[in-house]
């Protein structure tokens, strides 16, 4: 695989698109209850790691659909949910010592503690099963939720109450906070595992993948009774939200959690530096397949709880924690055909489709091949023996080919025309995947910008899946974003009209009869058909489609940019550009102004470059591009919704809410990172140049041309006591 230091800009956003997409893919059924995974751990993992590489050499390409920024997935349709009072957060993942030693550099770097410094952490086991929120109110427990998507989560407070008082308390002590999320890992034994699959097999029922997804799926079922039945237990090791910090460090905390009779694993350690921490790994993979439970990895936390807060997070997972994952499994299959895909940018990308093969527990029947030429590094053919790994919890890889096996005929030719428009498909000079040229004349493209467009990220809206997305598509229903807020009346017109038919000739109404064959003759002089008409669709589905749609006819700003698929604007893009800009007109203005002063202004938010800014300015020089944005705007004021303003930080209760902040030269009782996270989380906007529409200059020592800058043009310049001050300390 090519290095990301050896990728050129476009190569890498080119990559982070296809990465984002296969992940996209198969994240459902993994995060899904129930649902059974289509890949492993170790395949999610390496994909993730590979993305996060990328983005790492190249930060101002962060996406929004990018598999570092998501958190599990949204509750399930029709399913009651709870909004988390604190967001519950994944954990970036550690493959090595180098990567361990790394994350214990970061946090020291943003605590600015030397390397000597004493750093406690606490090592516990991953363990792999479904995370869950407890909220306890004056010492009763009352409400119990999956992760979900982060901010909230499945109501499975029935089911989880089967658990007995051993693994759940339902009262904690009179020791116990006002108020507390106690967080934790709902599991299923593997001896109950197998005891539940024996008697799925028995009944001639599916078994279950592995304990992971029977545990999942046995805490979302309707039924609590068969919950019981199925014995999950549960380990407690996390807070959420807290009237009061029940302690100060994070070992403490799980000693409270022993005295309110919760169960805590055994196998944690206290841990004094990165060699402990990485002693501990090695031990428990040693005792992993003695342990009645599966565990994926190892979580390394910060001790000290008041450090954790410093610290806080980066978009989806905090700086304070991180998990240690075990190596991956690998097995060997046929690669029985190469095919490609076309992403919404045009990108042609190989997947391989093998003879199903398990791999650690998961069925695996497809695998990337990245681009032409990684086939070509790898001299995998059509007909050869492959290994697969799984590297992570999407999709697997293929590492190479067995050694002495039967070889394939001949050597893949990649094409040089798209699979799906037969345009002319290009690789310029230097770039490493080859692009269709047809643009929006191209059905995979456009299908995908679709997909993106109503994914969980963006507008999010239920019932506008993969299938009914292309479904739609085919008929000629939907070919722009424009057209989802007009389905409903574009639908409800053809039913008028088909009734007026349908009354002409038989005097009947439309709902007598609507998939009848002298129906379907008789609407042809239409040349369309009602969806009610179309087998599978129910006149229900179609309403709650239509109910779907109405919900999400009025966004935030930052998922209306995001949804519009600007290459390189990343959801911490989109965001970014929301919070500075405040409004669509505001920032729409600004994109299209081709004024120095409008760059500059773009330029200076922070990690928004000039690649990225070209982008972004680039897609509005597009007349296309323009016309679709004020369609869509228009389509979703037609239902009565619109374009929210940003979310900001009241003014009331921060002197510095929708403040421009730059921070120069360097700081005492904190570092820059530390500075600019503290400011954000006050709604301030940390910008990264100075303008005329920058309100303060906070300058440290050695301040430099920043500081020069800032009295040039008059802009407040603090100090960092000054700064201090302003923001309360």
């Amino acid at each position: 695989m090519i290095s990301p230091h050896s990728l050129t800009p476009l190569e890498a956003a080119i990559e982070l698109d296809r990465l984002a997409h296969e992940i996209k893919r198969l994240d459902g059924p993994y995060n899904h209850p129930g649902m059974t995974p289509l890949a492993s751990d170790t395949e999610y993992d390496a994909l993730k790691r590979r993305h996060a590489a990328i983005e790492a050499h190249f930060p101002n390409l962060v996406r929004a659909d990018s598999p570092s920024k998501q958190v599990g997935a949204p509750p399930a349709e029709g399913v009651s949910t709870i909004r988390h009072r604190i967001p519950m957060l994944s954990l970036d993942n550690a493959f090595s010592p180098g990567d361990v030693t790394e994350f214990d550099a970061k946090v020291r770097r943003f605590l600015g503690l030397a390397e000597d410094a004493a750093l406690d952490y606490v090592a516990e086991p991953k363990i792999d099963g479904l995370s869950i929120n407890l909220l306890y109110e004056g010492g009763a427990l009352v409400r119990a939720a999956t992760r979900g998507d982060g901010a909230e989560g499945e109501d499975v407070t029935a089911n989880i109450l089967t658990l007995p008082e051993s693994e759940l308390p339902r009262r904690l002590g009179p020791d116990a906070p006002a108020l507390i999320e106690i967080r934790g890992e709902v599991y299923m034994a593997k001896a109950d595992f197998l005891a539940l699959n024996a008697r799925q097999e028995a009944a001639g029922d599916k078994l279950f993948a592995n304990p992971r997804n029977a545990a999942a799926g046995s805490l979302n079922l309707l039924n609590p009774q068969i919950t019981a039945e199925r014995r999950l237990s549960l380990f407690a090791y996390a807070m959420g939200d807290a009237s009061e910090p029940p302690a100060a460090r994070h070992g403490e905390y799980l000693e409270r959690l022993k005295a309110w009779k919760f169960k805590v694993n055994e196998e944690i350690r206290h841990c004094l530096s990165v060699a402990e921490l990485l002693a501990f790994y090695e031990e428990i993979g040693e005792k992993r397949k003695q342990l009645d439970y599966e565990i994926d990895g190892v979580v390394y936390k910060v001790d000290d709880l008041e450090l954790q807060r410093r610290l806080g997070m980066v978009s989806r997972s905090p700086r304070w924690a991180i998990a240690h994952k075990f190596p991956a499994e690998q097995a060997a299959t046929l690669l029985e055909a190469i095919e490609i895909q076309v992403g919404r940018t045009g990108a042609l990308t190989p997947v391989a489709r093998l003879t199903p093969v398990n791999v650690g527990g998961v069925w695996v029947e497809n695998a990337t091949l990245h681009n032409e030429d990684e086939i070509a590094r790898k001299g995998v053919r059509v007909g050869d023996t492959v290994i697969i790994q799984r590297a992570g919890d999407v999709i697997p890889q293929i590492i190479g080919i067995v050694v002495d096996s039967p070889r394939g005929p001949a050597d893949f030719l990649f094409p040089d025309h798209c699979p799906v428009c037969g345009a002319l498909a290009v690789r310029p000079e230097g770039e490493v995947i080859r692009r269709c040229t047809g643009g929006l004349t191209c059905e995979a493209q456009a299908k995908e910008r679709l997909r993106h467009f109503v994914s969980r990220n963006a507008f999010d809206i239920e019932g506008l899946g993969e299938k009914n997305i292309d479904f739609l598509f085919k008929i000629g229903r939907i070919k722009q974003p424009s057209d989802i807020f007009s389905l409903e009346a574009t639908e409800r017109n053809i039913l008028k009209d088909v009734v007026t038919i349908w009354s002409e000739h038989k005097g009947r109404k439309v709902s007598d009869d609507p998939l009848s064959e002298d129906f379907h003759y008789h609407t042809d002089k239409l040349g369309i058909l009602p969806l009610i008409a179309f087998a599978g669709w129910q006149e229900k589905s179609v309403e709650n489609l239509f109910s779907s749609i109405r919900a999400r006819a009025t966004v935030g700003l930052e998922r209306f940019i995001f949804a519009l698929g600007i290459r390189q604007v990343g959801e911490a893009t989109a965001k970014r550009l929301a919070r500075h800009y405040g409004t669509l007109d505001h920032w729409r203005d600004a994109m299209q102004s081709d004024t120095e002063e409008a760059l500059a202004e773009l330029t200076s938010i922070e990690d928004i470059g000039p690649a990225v800014a070209k982008d972004i300015r680039d897609f509005f020089a597009e007349d296309h591009n323009r016309e679709t944005v004020s369609d869509l705007v228009a389509a979703m004021r037609a239902l009565g919704g619109r374009v929210e303003e940003a979310k900001r930080v009241e003014a009331s209760s921060s002197p510095v809410a929708g403040k421009a902040v730059v921070f120069t030269g360097t700081l005492i009782t904190m570092t820059r990172p530390e500075a600019k996270a503290r400011a954000e989380a006050l709604g301030a906007k940390v910008v990264g140049s100075v303008s005329k529409k920058t309100d303060y200059v906070v300058i440290g020592a050695d301040a430099g041309s920043k500081a020069a800058e800032a009295a040039k043009l008059g802009v407040a310049i603090l100090s960092e006591q000054d700064w201090l001050t302003l923001i309360g300390g």
